[in-house]
C-alpha cells in the first residue's frame, strides 16, 4: 500500500530533525543575533506534527481497529469529522469492511440519504454486517425486494447467519411473493446452514421443521436434538456474558417452578425446559432498526399487514395473512415457529386464552399456542406437512 510518502516509512523521524536543526540554528543565533532565533524557531516548529508524519496505512490500521470495535455509530463519525485526512482515510474500504455490527445501529429517525450512503459504501467494500442490515432495510422498510434479497444473499454467501436465517423464513412464507412462491426445501437448506453456523433461532426453527416434518423428512427425535442444542447454546450464550453485562434483574436463576409466570425482574424463562430463568437475547441492529421503523408508523405496515408479535423480530407481511397465527387466541402471530417459542416463553405464555374456532381466511394454517412441539413443552402438535397445525394436546 502506498504512503503519503511512497513505499517504503521514513528512515528517520522527520520532526526529529527539525528539532535538530532549531537547535543548531538557536546555537547560531546566540552568537550571531538573538532576533535571528526568536525569528526562526517559530516557523520552523509550526511545521512539525507528529500526525502528518505518520504514514497513510498506519493510520488505516488503527482506524480499522477502531471501527472493528466501535460500539456506536458515533465512535467512528467522530473521528470522520475531525479533520481532512481522517475523513478521508476513514471511508477507506478495509476501514469499512471491518466495521462492527453496532456501527449500523442507525435509528430510524436518524435515517437519511447520507445514513443510506454510508451503508451501501460498507456493503460494496464487503462488509457482511453491512449487506445484511442494508438488506433487510431493503427489503422490509424501502420495499425493494430485489435488491434487499441479493444484498441478504451477498452476506449468505460469506457465511453471514443471520442472513442465511433470514432468506429461510423468506423462502418458509413466500415474502415479497404469493402463497405459491414458497419453497420449503430451500428453506429448509438454508436454514440448516445456518444451524450449523451455531444460529440459535435457525437451530429452533430447523428442530421444529423435523418434528413437524415441514419441508423435510419428519424425524421427531433429531428435531428434538436441535432444540435442546438451542437451548444449550443459549445457556452458553448468557454465561459468557461479562459479569457487568448481567444487572440484578437480569441475572441467571435457577427456577424450581418452570412452568409458572415469573415476577418481573426475575427474567424471561428462554430455558424453562432446564429450569432456568436468562435474560432476553439482544436484538440484531436490522431487527431493531425494523421494529422502531414501523413503531414510528403506528405499528402497520401496510393497509391489512401485521408485524411478527415477537418483540425481537420486526419482521411485517409483505401481503396479507402471510403469517400465520396461535390457533388459540388468534391474537398473535409470527413469521417463524422460532418467534413463535421465544415469544410463548417469554410473554405470550401468560396471556393467551382460549377463543372459539374460526375457519382459516387463506389456508396458510395457524399455530399451537404453547410454542413447543412434540415434547419440546406443554402441547403436542400434530402437522400435516403444510403448515397447517392443529393443537391436540394440552393447550
Amino acid at each position: 500500500m502506498r504512503t503519503r510518502r511512497g513505499l517504503c516509512y521514513p528512515k528517520v523521524n522527520m520532526c526529529l530533525e527539525k528539532k535538530m536543526a532549531v537547535k543548531r540554528i538557536d546555537f547560531a543565533g546566540e552568537k550571531l543575533n538573538a532576533r535571528k532565533r526568536s525569528r526562526v524557531s517559530p516557523e520552523i516548529v509550526t511545521e512539525c506534527d507528529l500526525f502528518d508524519s505518520l504514514p497513510d496505512d498506519i493510520v488505516v490500521c488503527i482506524l480499522c481497529k477502531l471501527s472493528s470495535n466501535a460500539a456506536c455509530p458515533a465512535d467512528l463519525i467522530n473521528v470522520l469529522i475531525t479533520c481532512k485526512r481522517l475523513s478521508g482515510l476513514g471511508l477507506h474500504s478495509l476501514v469499512l469492511s471491518t466495521a462492527s455490527q453496532k456501527i449500523f445501529s442507525i435509528k430510524p429517525k436518524n435515517w437519511s440519504e447520507s445514513a443510506h450512503r454510508f451503508l451501501k459504501q460498507c456493503a460494496d467494500a464487503g462488509n457482511v454486517e453491512a449487506c445484511y442490515t442494508l438488506g433487510m432495510i431493503r427489503f422490509y422498510c424501502l420495499q425493494n425486494r430485489g435488491s434487499g434479497a441479493s444484498l441478504m444473499a451477498k452476506a449468505a454467501i460469506n457465511s453471514n447467519a443471520p442472513a442465511l436465517y433470514s432468506l429461510a423464513v423468506i423462502q418458509f412464507n413466500g415474502s415479497g411473493g404469493s402463497k405459491n412462491d414458497k419453497d420449503l426445501r430451500a428453506g429448509v437448506a438454508l436454514c440448516a446452514r445456518a444451524a450449523f453456523l451455531g444460529h440459535i433461532d435457525a437451530l429452533r426453527e430447523l428442530g421444529h421443521c423435523l418434528q413437524d416434518g415441514y419441508g423435510v423428512r419428519q424425524n421427531i427425535a433429531e428435531g428434538r436434538r436441535f432444540l435442546v442444542q438451542a437451548n444449550a447454546r443459549e445457556l452458553s450464550a448468557v454465561l459468557s456474558t461479562t459479569p457487568s453485562a448481567l444487572t440484578s434483574g437480569s441475572r441467571l436463576t435457577w427456577n424450581p417452578l418452570p412452568h409458572h409466570r415469573h415476577m418481573a425482574g426475575s427474567g424471561c424463562p428462554l430455558l424453562s425446559d432446564f429450569g432456568c430463568n436468562v435474560p432476553a437475547p439482544e436484538a440484531h441492529p436490522a431487527s431493531k432498526f425494523l421494529t422502531e421503523w414501523f413503531e414510528a408508523r403506528g405499528g402497520v405496515p401496510g393497509p391489512g399487514l401485521r408485524l411478527c408479535s415477537h418483540l425481537g423480530c420486526g419482521r411485517p407481511e409483505t401481503r396479507r395473512h402471510e403469517f400465520r397465527r396461535c390457533s388459540v387466541c388468534g391474537a398473535v402471530n409470527y413469521c417463524s415457529r422460532a418467534c413463535q417459542a421465544l415469544d410463548w416463553k417469554m410473554r405470550h405464555k401468560a396471556e393467551c386464552a382460549p377463543v372459539e374456532r374460526w375457519g382459516d381466511e387463506d389456508g396458510d394454517g395457524d399455530m399451537n399456542g404453547d410454542g413447543n412441539v412434540n415434547g419440546d413443552g406443554n402441547g403436542v402438535v400434530e402437522g400435516d406437512g403444510e403448515g397447517n397445525f392443529d393443537v391436540i394436546g394440552e393447550s
